[in-house]
């Protein structure tokens, strides 16, 4: 088995939208964009899951990507992230406490155990803070059947 064979992909997005006046969704956009840029700069010492790069964000108008939901994306290739799965949930929803959003959507890819999506929904807009976030995960595994 060569260290290819255990590659994982993550990939999902973030969204906001925003319920206040413009100055205050504005400044929410800027918020995210704040917690995104307080990730670490690729690998880091403590090997953090989450880094900067791997997040992508539109501008904050129309021409520039946002119309009225700021989506927020996210992609990375890992060596069987899996193992670490639990890691990962905690670094990304430590992110999600410090952002403003109403829904976030994980979608885990492996080899071995097939693909999940994990959903984060809040009641309303979630600002950051510490309270609890509920997850829900969805899993789906293609099986061949030999003839």
């Amino acid at each position: 088995m060569s260290q290819f064979d255990q590659e994982s992909l993550v990939y999902g997005i973030i969204r906001y939208l925003p319920s206040a006046d413009e100055f205050t969704a504005r400044a929410h956009r800027r918020a995210n964009w704040s917690a995104i840029q307080n990730l670490p700069l690729g690998v880091d010492d403590e090997w953090s899951f989450l880094c900067r790069e791997m997040f992508s964000m539109p501008g904050d108008d129309v021409f520039t990507g946002t119309y009225q939901t700021q989506i927020i994306h996210f992609a990375a290739s890992y060596q069987a992230v899996e193992y670490e799965w639990e890691h990962w949930l905690r670094q990304f929803e430590a992110l999600l406490k410090t952002m403003y959003w109403f829904s976030a959507t994980v979608h885990l890819e492996t080899e071995l155990s097939g693909k999940h999506t994990f959903n984060w929904q809040a009641d309303s807009l979630h600002s950051p803070s510490d309270a609890e976030l509920r997850m829900n995960c969805e899993w789906e595994r293609e099986v061949g059947f030999a003839m």
